[in-house]
């Protein structure tokens, strides 16, 4: 019983390391490779190296390998919060798991429909991996959200799903529908099939940096503030930024760790509306309805 349980608290204790470990990797890789600078520094992600490719050179970014990062660590979250599960339940960890599935199971079917019941584990997907790259400002490290690159390839991937979902009752009624409510919106209709992935990747990308920019300027103008106020005093107290204690962590509460987790939620919520919103269920049961028909007319002359 005692060898069991040591091996649990070991487990536990790697899946532990494998959430913290990545993030200190990226702590290190900030510090060893940011050069000195002095002043206001806003710049996009750093490129580490560049991958020769036939068609056009694949940089390698701050925001890609910080996502890369971000994942080993929500994996290593998944696996310690499962490790140990049992059909009794009984253990806070396990509490919380059931907590956080029923909740997703919950929104997603509230929100999509019984139908789409089975995307709960996408939008917790979505949710958790743009939650914890917006928060990785916290730790002074590139958040991923801040590249319009990144959240651009989860709207393409949305996009994706919109047309599949669209085009359950066939591609002839998918394409009436762009011409609908007359034919001459055609064009705005085709427009806007790709404005909603353009949106929400621009929608997301610019809250997230408009914080770490504000963030940053806050910061600076408080210590010039301080320099101005407190400057008569004498030697390192008159260098030393007193007004930079505290404020800017109070300000991170909303731009870091609030509004990073409200840009998730709502571009959870949107991805659930568009699916949702783009499949036409009474055409495609009627469809499928049809189908069923004709296939048992066959078996019968059969």
């Amino acid at each position: 019983m005692k060898s069991r349980s040591r091996r649990f608290a070991a487990v536990d204790i790697l899946l532990i390391l494998m959430m913290v470990l990545p993030i200190a990797a990226a702590i290190a890789l900030k510090v060893l490779t940011t050069p000195a600078s002095e002043g206001i520094n806003i710049t996009g992600a750093r490129i580490f190296f560049t991958i020769p490719m036939p068609v056009q050179d694949l940089p390698i970014t701050e925001a890609q390998v910080n996502s890369w990062l971000v994942l080993i660590t929500i994996f290593g979250l998944c696996l310690y919060l499962t490790h140990g599960l049992s059909v009794r339940g009984g253990s806070r960890r396990q509490h919380a798991v059931e907590w956080i599935v029923e909740k997703c199971q919950n929104m997603v079917n509230d929100s999509m429909g019984e139908y789409f019941k089975g995307f709960a584990p996408f939008i917790a997907a979505i949710i958790g991996l743009s939650a914890f790259s917006s928060l990785l400002s916290l730790f002074g490290l590139f958040p991923p959200t801040s590249d319009l690159n990144v959240v651009a390839g989860w709207a393409v991937l949305v996009f994706f799903l919109i047309t599949f979902y669209k085009l359950k009752a066939g591609p002839l009624h998918y394409l009436k529908g762009l011409t609908e409510p007359v034919a001459l919106l055609t064009p705005i209709n085709i427009i806007g099939e790709f404005a909603n992935p353009v949106s929400m990747s621009f929608r997301h990308y610019g809250n997230v940096l408009s914080g770490t920019v504000i963030s940053v300027l806050l910061a600076a103008g408080l210590q010039g503030l301080s320099s101005v106020l407190l400057g008569w005093l004498p030697g390192f107290l008159g260098e030393f930024p007193f007004l930079q204690i505290g404020i800017p962590g109070v300000l991170s509460l909303y731009f870091d760790l609030f509004s990073g987790c409200l840009q998730a939620y709502i571009f959870a919520m949107l991805t659930m509306m568009y699916v949702s919103g783009g499949f036409p269920a009474e055409e495609y049961f009627a469809r499928k309805a049809r189908k069923e028909q004709k296939r048992k007319q066959k078996l019968e002359v059969i």
